[in-house]
């Protein structure tokens, strides 16, 4: 990754990320600890589209997946109790919204290509949802 990648990934960690971890524990209802796995996200030449497609890709899907399911009391202590982490990643390179998310031992993996399909955001929800609802 050149210079301008890893600026624009610095600044989304540092500027951008602590609101949308803020966002994740709300919809959690308690705070939810989240690994993201940087290098695996970055791609030359696409440092402009960093912000926009990390938060459609992982982030909003997560949330909106995670408010569906603590809608009630019963969703919102399933979550907590069985939920240990998340990890976000892109190492097996898929691009599809029905296989973004793997849970397992408690951990909830979302693995995607960040710059594909951005704006599947529903879709990629109702698979993380689905995914959670089946474990917990």
């Amino acid at each position: 990754m050149g210079l301008p990648e890893r600026r624009a990934q610095k600044a989304y960690e540092t500027n951008v990320f602590p609101q949308q971890k803020q966002r994740i524990d709300e919809a959690a209802h308690f705070e939810v600890p989240v690994e993201v796995q940087w290098e695996s996200l970055m791609e030359d030449d696409y440092s402009h589209l960093f912000e926009s497609a990390w938060t459609k890709v992982y982030i909003d899907p997560l949330v909106e997946a995670f408010k569906g399911i603590c809608i009630d009391d019963m969703g919102q202590e399933a979550l907590k109790e069985k939920l240990k982490k998340v990890v976000i990643q892109n190492k097996a390179g898929s691009a599809s919204a029905s296989r973004i998310a793997r849970f397992e031992d408690g951990v909830l993996t979302l693995d995607h290509k960040p710059f594909t399909n951005i704006d599947d955001v529903k879709d990629r929800t109702q698979a993380i949802q689905k995914t959670l609802e089946a474990a917990l």
